[in-house]
């Protein structure tokens, strides 16, 4: 309901180490701020990754091939990039801009890398890491897919220790100890931000009016 006040969408980035559960968490946020009518958008990243089971094309990524992803490098159509665990992220930059000129507010899903690059071209954007309770309930948690080989669950663990020390980073943390606490946190953390007053540049003269 806020966001129809602005004349441009907030951005807002959710990060943290793989097996936190960002993705259930930002699944759970999206329906709670779709049931509370908040103008709201999620956007996908592009990604050369297979596709895990239930994933679908243009929902939870684009799906392209690492010559497509280069090529979208090459001619700037990403505001920024990484490599993960042997494949490409990324943000597609014409996507992003219109739906925030639409007065809609966004939510990516990234890495620390993509989060700190998007807040380098974004300083109004928000970014909220997403912590886990501790490293062996990381550890479950990405066993528990039961999608990622000995080899690359230690890579994801070794990984997730280097994301951490990012933390003093980022706008906000929030400890994933449980998703419907984790999804009322990052609300609070929305609706603040709606309510700062370089957001709400043109309420006096309204309220004059």
């Amino acid at each position: 309901m806020l966001a129809a006040n602005y004349p441009q969408g907030l951005l807002i980035v959710i990060s943290g180490p793989s097996g936190t559960g960002k993705g259930t968490v930002i699944k759970s946020l999206i329906k709670s701020l779709c049931n509370s009518n908040s103008h709201i958008s999620i956007l996908p990243s592009v990604t050369t990754r297979s596709p895990r089971t239930g994933e679908r094309e243009g929902y939870s990524y684009f799906f392209r091939t690492k010559d497509e992803f280069l090529e979208m490098v090459r001619k700037n159509q990403l505001i920024e990039w990484v490599e993960y665990c042997g494949n490409f992220y990324g943000t597609p930059r014409e996507q992003l801009e219109n739906t925030l000129k639409a007065g809609l507010d966004v939510i990516l899903e990234k890495d620390v890398d993509g989060a700190l690059k998007i807040k380098m071209a974004y300083p109004d954007s928000v970014i909220i890491f997403i912590a886990p309770p501790s490293l062996k309930e990381l550890r479950r948690r990405i066993e528990s897919r039961g999608t990622e080989s000995t080899d690359a669950i230690e890579k994801r663990l070794s990984r997730a220790l280097e994301e951490l020390e990012y933390i003093r980073e980022y706008d906000y943390v929030v400890v994933n100890n449980s998703v419907n606490e984790t999804v009322s946190a990052i609300n609070c953390i929305i609706t603040s931000e709606k309510l700062k007053t370089k957001r709400n540049n043109g309420i006096l003269e309204k309220i004059k009016r």
